[in-house]
Order: C-alpha cells, then structure tokens, then sequence
C-alpha cells in the first residue's frame, strides 16, 4: 500500500523556523516528482513547492521564495519542508504528495492535478 506520513508540524511564533518530514512506505520515491501543499481554512489545497525526481530542480510558489526550502533523500526515501521566517498566513494544514506518473519533468508550475498520493496532512499554526 502507498502511503506518506507527513511530521513536524506545530506552533510556532512569527519569524520562526519549522521543519517539515515526509517519509514514504510502499514504495520508493526516487523516480517521483515530490511535493509539498498547504490548505488553510475555508480555502482550496495550493501548492507550496515541488521537487524534480534529481533533486536537481525546485519550484516555489512566490509566496514563500526565499523563505521556504524543499529537499529529498532518495535513499532514505524521505522529502523535507524547512520553512524560515513564518508567517500567520502560512497556518494551515501542510500535505505531502507524490507525483502520478513515474519520471516525469518537472516544469515551472507545481500543480495539484498532478500528483495522486498524498499523506494525511500535518498542521502548522503561526501565531504569537
């Protein structure tokens, strides 16, 4: 069974760091486009960033450049979030997904149609 379990969610104040894990069961992630979304309440799953199967190429949403850094470890079979400089607007639940076609490019656009496994979800809150 395909599975992804998202950790390291929490509270944490504004302008601090948190760093999100996703571990992979099942299968192994190395030829998968990985990505990290987030939904806030009331509001739509966006995308947050994404990773090429290399590791070679990341996309970010505009929101969070500069700030947010997405990695993998394809031996370990894990994906990692460190999120910088936090902001209120970044609470919402974080989710990890993995791509729904093996080996695909990765483009300019991290899109939610394109991955089909995606972990339970992790909450972040920011807040003083």
């Amino acid at each position: 069974q395909l599975q992804l379990e998202e950790s390291g969610g929490g509270l944490v104040q504004p302008g601090g760091s948190l760093t999100l894990s996703c571990a992979a069961s099942g299968f192994t992630l190395d030829f998968y486009i990985m990505g990290w979304f987030r939904q806030a309440p009331g509001k739509e799953r966006e995308a947050v960033s994404c990773i090429s199967v290399t590791g070679g190429k990341t996309v970010y949403a505009d929101s969070v450049k500069g700030r947010f850094t997405i990695s993998r470890d394809n031996a370990r079979n894990t994906a990692t979030l460190q999120m910088n400089n936090l902001e209120p607007t970044g609470t919402a639940v974080y989710y990890c997904g993995a791509d729904s076609l093996w080996n695909r490019q990765l483009g300019t656009r991290c899109q939610k149609a394109d991955f089909s496994t995606w972990g339970k979800g992790t909450q972040v809150t920011v807040s003083s």
